[in-house]
Parts: structure tokens; C-alpha cells; sequence
């Protein structure tokens, strides 16, 4: 089935509902009319203009009393027994009129027809006792009338209706045009993948709205589109040394094979270590950027969990890598993802060791604070707004095994929790980062 544009759609709408208003409206009016004439019509037949229909009744219609004031015209005297006396052409009878032969009442209205077939208007009234009168007036004026009427105002409905097409036109070329201009925005963004190129925004209405929305959509895209790049270019960068030194360790092992030159036992240990190293390292790193590169929807979905577990578990991993982490916890629970979690705290306390002397860190859970606290050297102020962003490292912290990841994938898990990290140093010394997690004391289940 063929699919009507938008504008097609709306100049149909309005037109048709337009045109039913017209329609309606001709209709009621052509009513209206009609009951106006019939109406006037009605006075006319009684409403007296001379007395010779009445000395015409005294004179050949044999009844008692004397018979009220009729106009000129078709005029039937009906009698009790059923038999009439008329003047002019016999109107026919009906049940209707009998009902004002016993005893005076209001006029009784009705359509009728005469003998000879002539459509008349006709009034049936108390004349005198045992008989009752029937005035009529034919309505070939009236329906004429009524005729020329129709044909007016049906014209006019037909002018209205062509003159509501006009304006559906109209209005939806006028209503639409800011839905063009956007359609041709985004068609122009979706087809060049220009994400620099903005949506132009003109007033405050729904459409504008839209523009606006669009606009945030846009920029967002273009944000992800410069981080996915960002975080491509700086992944070769750090993928290229590892890569480099494991071929040339492993291009030392083949030409020694090759060319039958043994290394010496002690240098090739030491250089299948280092291949070993470079390895894990290699590992780590695209672990690192997996867990970083994945999106929201990526991972489990968020539930009630204890925060004091988290923690308890993360320290307990880190213990096992040789640290000393003295722990202080208090129950909090949070709305969030375990595992994501769990890896952010451990980076934490995996930095904070490498910078403290014998791994000594501290950990505490306190109203939703999380503290993880180093004895190192600290780090410099000029340092502290970049310790979150991907790939960077301190000068101090160049030579330490790492991937420079570690925190940015403490900053989005943290993120992701609805919560709030920042680094610091401490007093005393050494550096301290501190975790902020929205959550309560008791859980809600």
C-alpha cells in the first residue's frame, strides 16, 4: 500500500475537516431556512385578510354557529360524520385533523395534499361545534425557495471545500517547513557523517525541541567518536613498545637457532623472562583497554549490593599480590555492578602499593566514602587534574610497571555507580583517593 508523505497527509486532514465544518455548517443553515419559511407560512394561513371564505361557508356549508375569520384560499369544512363541504380544491382528510372536530384546541400543523395531487400546507382548527376547518396554502413556492436554497449553499460548501484544500496546502507547507529544514540537516549529517556541523535551532517549540535534541545526540556522538580515536591512537601508541621489544627478543631467539649460535644459558633465560614479561605486560594492557573500551550496556545490570563485601574482596586480591592493606569497614550498601567495582577498588590499592614503601596502604568504608591511602612520595600538584585520564602517566611513575589505565577504569566504574572519585595528598604525606558512592546504611530488601 502506498505510503502518503507527511504534507500529503496533513493537507488531507485539513481538508477534510475543513470541508465536514462546511458541510455541517450548509446543512444546519438549509434547516434552518426551512423552518423560517414553513414557519411564516404557518401565520399565513392564519392570519385573516377578508370575510368572503366565511360567507361562503354560511352560505352553501350547513352548520351551527358562527364560523371564525379564514383567509382567501384552499379552505375544507370536515364535519363529525366524516363528510366535508370545501372551497377551491377538497383537501384530503386525515386522522390527524379529527381529533379538532369534538372541541376547540391548539391548531394542528401537518403536510398535506389536495384531490388533484397539489402538495399544500395545511392547519385543521375548531370551526363550531361537530366540525372542524382545514386551511391550506400549496408549497410550490416554499419548495422552490428551498431548492435555490440548496443549490447555493451547496455551491458555496464546494467553493469552501476547494478552499480548504488551498489552505491545507498552505498550512502544512508553512507547518512543515521546519520539519524540512531538520530532515535535511540530519539527512546531510547521516550521509557526510559531518558530527561538527549543528542543527540550526529557531524559537521554542516542539520542533525546536527536537533540533535541540538532536543537537545533544550529535555532540555526544562526536564525543564518543573523538574518545574512540583518542583511545585507538593511544593504544597503538602503547601497544608499539611492548610489541617492538617481544620481535626483537623473539628475532634474537630465531637468529640464534638460525646461525647455530647458542646464546649463553644465562642471557637466554634472562631474554625468555623478558619475553615472558613483555607478554603479561601485553596481556594486562589489553585487558585494560577492553574493560575501559566497553559501553554501558556492556556489562551485568546494576543491583543492591554490600559495598563492606566489595571492598572486603578486593583487598582480599590484593593481599595476595603482596600488599599490606590494614582495613577499617563499616556496612554500606549501594546500587551498582560487583565486579566493576571490585576491579576499580583493587586498582586503587594496586597503585597506592606501588607507590608506598613495603605496599603499605590503608582502606576504610565510612558513609559511603571509600578512602585507600598511600605512604608514598605523593604527587605533584600539577599533576593531580591528569591522574584519571587514559594512557597518562607521571613523570615518577614512568619507569613502574602499568599501563597507565588503571585509574581512568576506576574513574568510569565509579562513574557508572553514580559516584564520585577524586585523588589527592594526604597530610602527612603520600596520596589518598577517595570514592563517593550514593547509597544507605541498611539495605532496602
Amino acid at each position: 500500500m502506498r505510503r502518503y508523505s507527511l504534507r500529503s497527509r496533513l493537507t488531507l486532514l485539513v481538508t477534510v475537516a475543513v470541508a465536514l465544518a462546511i458541510a455541517a455548517c450548509a446543512g444546519l443553515s438549509w434547516f434552518i431556512v426551512r423552518e423560517q419559511m414553513v414557519r411564516q407560512l404557518d401565520q399565513t394561513i392564519m392570519d385573516p385578510e377578508g370575510k368572503g371564505d366565511q360567507r361562503w361557508l354560511r352560505d352553501h356549508c350547513s352548520v351551527e354557529g358562527t364560523p371564525a375569520e379564514y383567509a382567501a384560499g384552499l379552505v375544507t369544512l370536515l364535519y363529525a360524520d366524516g363528510t366535508t363541504c370545501s372551497l377551491g380544491s377538497p383537501i384530503v382528510v386525515t386522522e390527524e385533523d379529527k381529533p379538532a372536530i369534538p372541541h376547540p384546541g391548539r391548531p394542528i400543523y401537518r403536510y398535506g395534499v389536495t384531490k388533484d395531487g397539489m402538495p399544500v400546507r395545511v392547519v385543521t382548527v375548531n370551526f363550531a361545534p361537530g366540525a372542524a376547518v382545514l386551511e391550506a396554502r400549496p408549497l410550490f413556492h416554499l419548495q422552490d425557495t428551498l431548492r435555490n436554497t440548496a443549490f447555493a449553499l451547496a455551491a458555496v460548501a464546494a467553493l469552501g471545500v476547494l478552499g480548504a484544500g488551498w489552505a491545507g496546502l498552505a498550512i502544512s507547507r508553512t507547518a512543515l517547513a521546519p520539519v524540512g529544514r531538520l530532515t535535511k540537516a540530519v539527512e546531510h549529517i547521516a550521509r557526510t557523517e559531518d558530527l561538527d556541523t549543528p542543527i540550526p535551532v529557531k524559537g521554542s517549540d516542539e520542533i525546536a525541541r527536537l533540533s535541540l535534541a538532536f543537537n545533544a545526540v550529535i555532540t555526544a556522538l562526536a564525543a564518543s567518536r573523538e574518545r574512540q580515536q583518542q583511545l585507538v591512537a593511544d593504544a597503538g601508541h602503547e601497544l608499539r613498545t611492548p610489541l617492538t621489544t617481544l620481535r626483537t627478543n623473539i628475532d634474537l631467539l630465531l637468529r640464534s637457532e638460525q646461525t647455530g649460535r647458542s646464546l649463553d644459558p644465562g642471557a637466554k633465560e634472562r631474554l625468555l623472562v623478558n619475553v615472558k614479561a613483555q607478554f603479561a605486560e601485553l596481556t594486562a594492557l589489553v585487558g585494560d583497554l577492553l574493560q575501559l573500551a566497553r559501553g554501558d550496556t556492556d556489562h551485568e545490570p546494576h543491583v543492591e549490593l554490600g559495598l563492606h563485601q566489595v571492598v572486603t574482596a578486593a583487598v582480599e586480591r590484593a593481599r595476595l599480590r603482596g600488599a599490606d592493606v590494614t582495613l577499617d569497614l563499616q556496612p554500606w550498601y549501594v546500587v551498582g555492578n560487583a565486579a566493576s567495582l571490585e576491579r576499580a577498588v583493587l586498582n586503587l590499592i594496586d597503585n597506592a602499593a606501588k607507590f608506598s614503601p613495603d605496599g603499605e596502604v590503608q582502606v576504610s568504608l565510612r558513609q559511603g566514602e571509600v578512602t585507600v591511602r598511600d605512604h608514598g612520595p605523593g604527587i605533584p600538584e600539577e599533576d593531580l587534574p591528569h591522574v584519571f585520564e587514559r594512557f597518562w602517566r607521571s613523570p615518577a611513575a614512568r619507569g613502574l610497571p602499568g599501563s597507565g589505565l588503571g585509574l581512568a577504569i576506576v574513574a568510569q566504574a565509579v562513574a557508572e555507580a553514580g559516584g564520585k572519585v577524586r585523588l589527592e595528598n594526604a597530610p602527612g604525606g603520600g596520596a589518598i583517593a577517595i570514592v563517593e558512592l550514593p547509597g544507605n546504611l541498611t539495605p532496602h530488601s
